[in-house]
Formats: structure tokens, sequence, C-alpha cells
């Protein structure tokens, strides 16, 4: 019998070059809340690593508002959570009608836990054409209301 050993991709891992659209250039912002140390732009913006974090605790969206409607090939999502157990759900969902109507991308959760799982990265391989609107809903802690939401990094090509 043959066999190998499968060697794991650490999920530390650093997030793929690509030709990373500006968010600054192509769409206004919405948020449910933000925290002064940690603005959203400390999550959407190539310069920038400390990341966005809510001001309080709950379910949070971000919102993202295109200037003129854009074709989206990838969405790339980072989570860090350090600090906290947790079972965290997000949802990525967008409209072509200026937010009239949405359709689903994906929904998913994931269990952080400072003793092992400290990083989720998601890299969605997307088709979308007319994107006029592209929202992340972040539910910190299934359940539970006392978790802040954060984001690393948010990247659309």
């Amino acid at each position: 019998m043959r066999k190998r050993i499968i060697v794991p991709i650490p999920q530390e891992a650093e997030m793929p070059d690509q030709d990373w659209l500006n968010p600054e250039d192509i769409a206004e912002l919405e948020i449910s809340s933000e925290d002064p140390d940690y603005p959203i732009e400390f999550a959407l913006l190539a310069d920038q690593v400390s990341g966005w974090r809510a001001a309080g605790p709950g379910p949070q969206i971000i919102r993202l508002i295109f200037k003129q409607p854009q074709a989206l090939r990838r969405i790339f999502l980072k989570f860090v959570e350090t600090q906290a157990v947790r079972t965290q759900e997000y949802s990525l969902r967008w409209s072509a009608d200026a937010g009239e109507t949405f359709e689903d991308i994906v929904r998913q959760q994931w269990n952080f836990s400072p003793s092992g799982s400290t990083c989720e990265i998601e890299d969605h391989p997307v088709q979308l054409s007319a994107v006029t609107v592209l929202e992340l809903c972040i539910i910190p802690d299934i359940g539970k209301d006392a978790e802040i939401a954060s984001l690393e990094q948010l990247r659309l090509s």
C-alpha cells in the first residue's frame, strides 16, 4: 500500500497576490458601527494591517455601495480572534439593483478557539457582474450578544 503524509495548509497563510480593487476609488461604505481605534478602512485598504472592529457587541453589517456597477471575480476575507472561544457566522450577499433585492453568495460558520483555531481565511471565487451593493453580515457569536465582531481583511477583485 502506498501512502503519503499530507502537509496541512497553514491558516496564517499570506493573502495571494492579485490586482485588488481599491474601495476608496469605487465605493461608498455603510457600517452598523466601528471602534474609533479600528475603523473599516483598516480592513479594506492594502496598506493597513490592524483590521476593523465593531463599537459594541452583537451582529454587524458592512455594506459597499459601488459608484458604478462592478464585475467581481474574487472575495477574500480574513477574520482573527485570539481572545475568546466563539462560533461566528458571516454571510455575503450582493445586489444588482442598488439594494432593492439581494442574492446570497455564502453563509458560513467558524469556531474560534485561542488554544487552536484563531484565524479564518476565506477566498471565494465568484462570477458576479453589475454588482451595485456588496453586503457582509457578521454574527460574532451565534446565540449570544456578548462578543464584538471584527474583520482583519476584505479584498475584492
